[in-house]
């Protein structure tokens, strides 16, 4: 059934039938994963130790009472919806050096290890980046908002981190990210499929970078896999924002911090026949930054880069 709510000292605690998740002084009240990710108020006074240990447990989290404009999210949602339904400029196809850029079914990537495309097409939006004139103030200002918003997520993190973790890193999670080309805003549409076909929208995967800024999609379908390999879904909540830990900050926390495998899978016949928009923004440090003794940013990239297929 649907699950219940209720709200104390900022925090939602959720019961879906396996006992109530209880977020507060960095515990959960569970004996087994739980079903949803909880729901945390970013505005709360306890916002930063649940972030914390949701990432920590899920290697996701969910915020509420967030400073993004869901409002204008939606806009974008439906500016690009209409520009991708009328076919995007043969200008701004995707460039395969700098990777900004439309990229149409027939370029869209692969998780790595799979043999089969993702099913979507997608426009790559960097701050140096090209866009459509009409498109691009929303997009600025999405990526400058989401930015900010990061900042407070990476301190929130470092600041809790074992002291040897956070001795090893190279330099603040938030200066890595400050002045950064590479970090990258993704216009998704995922079309409508039909019923003969059987297509991943997005393969089980991990991302490249350090955190993840997901606003609330326009359907569901996102899925992320627990330790004992079950999928549980992100409930999509229209004034959401779901943030997941990439790779990089994996790499970074020598695994203290994992990057959780997630998907987006293909929903029931009726979702599937309306498409789906979502609107990630990838932060990525500067290239030179050094993530660990093995790597740095520019290295790390470059190596995963490899490994997908893009041609």
């Amino acid at each position: 059934g649907q699950p219940d709510e209720r709200r104390t000292r900022g925090l939602l605690f959720i019961t879906t039938g396996r006992g109530w998740l209880m977020m507060a002084n960095k515990a959960f009240a569970l004996d087994k994963p739980a079903a949803q990710l909880p729901l945390i108020d970013f505005t709360s006074e306890d916002a930063p130790d649940a972030f914390f240990d949701s990432l920590k447990t899920f290697g996701f989290a969910t915020l509420m009472s967030h400073p993004l404009d869901m409002a204008r999210v939606g806009r974008i949602y439906s500016e690009w919806r209409a520009q991708f339904s009328q076919g995007v400029p043969s200008g701004f196809a995707m460039d395969p050096i700098d990777q900004d850029g439309y990229f149409a079914l027939d370029n869209a990537e692969s998780a790595k290890g799979q043999l089969v495309r993702d099913f979507k097409e997608y426009f790559q939006f960097y701050r140096w980046g090209r866009c459509p004139s009409h498109l691009k103030a929303d997009l600025e200002a999405h990526f400058s908002d989401s930015l900010d918003f990061s900042s407070t997520l990476l301190r929130w993190v470092a600041e809790r981190l074992p002291p040897d973790i956070a001795a090893s890193l190279s330099m603040p999670l938030e200066k890595m990210i400050e002045n950064s080309d590479q970090t990258m805003l993704r216009v998704l549409h995922y079309p409508p499929i039909g019923a003969d076909i059987d297509l991943p929208r997005a393969a089980a995967h991990e991302d490249i970078n350090l955190l993840t800024i997901l606003p609330a999609s326009n359907g569901p379908g996102l899925e992320l896999q627990l330790t004992d390999g079950s999928w549980i879904e992100v409930v999509n909540r229209p004034s959401q924002v779901v943030v997941n830990i990439g790779d990089m900050l994996q790499e970074a926390t020598d695994g203290f911090l994992r990057s959780t495998t997630h998907r987006v899978a293909t929903p029931s016949q009726d979702q599937a026949q309306s498409g789906r928009m979502s609107l990630p923004l990838f932060l990525h440090p500067r290239p030179d930054v050094v993530l660990s003794p093995r790597y740095t940013a520019g290295t790390y990239l470059a190596e995963r880069r490899r490994d997908l297929s893009t041609t």
